[in-house]
């Protein structure tokens, strides 16, 4: 049985709220319908994070990031997770940062604006940082900081209508908070050229650099990806996608020194000595399922 996972909210200008699995949790800042995102964790551990801001294109103000902060702290802090898939819903994915908050910036002081944009980047941290699968499913558009949302996410499928563009520049602004995650997502010579022209990114171009994984004709085929991907995780050991997880974000570019075989090496050493080692290989080799699979 999986525990109940509770957001209970540290800020006192919030109303508290909270969801359990197979629950919703619609939750939106202020009471304003525009900055909701929607929270489901079925009974297998898996949960869907939905933005669901059509008319306003599924952009991100401080009030969002607040709530993205909020359920991806509580999100970090549930062991039973097995995955998390990021949709939205309209015909946009995400447009990125709210033009109007953006402007806003003009009346903050120096040591507010650079307070304003740390908050963003700690939300993409977190988003990037999950301690499971997470997976981005793109029915459509993604600008700016919604390329940001999809380079943050372990694995991306696209439908072909979908395109991406680091829209930044046209605005005089710069993909700073976003730049680690994109970078390293499509190497630095493709993020030279699509973070200075601003072009637009077809799905399958999207493909061919490295940011998605998959294009896909339409939704129907995308949930189809998103059935796929859950029967495929149900299979593996939560404790070994999280270490994994771990282990590629901690080695990734690292030169392969003394102190990186020590490190695998002990990483390897605690797993397979754990728990939930033990009982995948033994029911391995009792031609069963592991007890972690539900299929």
């Amino acid at each position: 049985m999986y525990s109940l996972v509770r957001l209970a909210r540290r800020s006192v200008c919030r109303k508290l709220c909270s969801f359990s699995h197979g629950n919703r949790l619609s939750s939106t800042l202020g009471n304003n319908a525009i900055d909701s995102i929607t929270i489901d964790v079925d009974e297998n551990g898996f949960a869907t994070m939905v933005l669901s801001n059509p008319e306003g294109f599924n952009t991100f103000s401080d009030q969002v990031i607040t709530r993205y902060v909020d359920v991806l702290n509580e999100l970090h802090n549930t062991k039973d997770l097995r995955a998390v898939f990021l949709k939205s819903t309209g015909k946009f994915f995400s447009a990125g940062g709210n033009l109007k908050w953006m402007k806003n910036s003009i009346n903050l002081s120096r040591e507010e604006n650079i307070g304003d944009a740390l908050h963003l980047s700690r939300m993409l941290r977190q988003l990037n940082t999950l301690p499971c699968p997470s997976i981005a499913l793109v029915q459509g558009p993604a600008f700016g900081g919604g390329v940001g949302l999809v380079s943050c996410c372990d694995i991306a499928v696209a439908t072909k209508h979908s395109y991406f563009t680091l829209s930044e520049v046209k605005l005089g602004l710069i993909p700073a908070t976003i730049s680690p995650y994109v970078i390293e997502r499509i190497g630095a010579p493709q993020a030279r050229r699509y973070m200075l022209t601003a072009e637009n990114i077809s799905a399958e171009r999207a493909q061919a650099i490295g940011l998605v994984h998959e294009v896909v004709e339409d939704e129907t085929e995308l949930d189809a990806w998103e059935q796929q991907f859950r029967k495929l995780i149900q299979k593996v050991g939560p404790r070994a996608a999280a270490s994994t997880k771990s282990l590629i974000q901690d080695i990734s570019g690292r030169p392969v020194t003394d102190e990186i075989l020590q490190d695998t090496a002990e990483r390897l050493a605690t797993q397979r000595a754990g728990d939930e080692a033990q009982r995948g290989l033994q029911a391995f080799f009792q031609k069963a399922a592991a007890p972690w699979n539900n299929n």
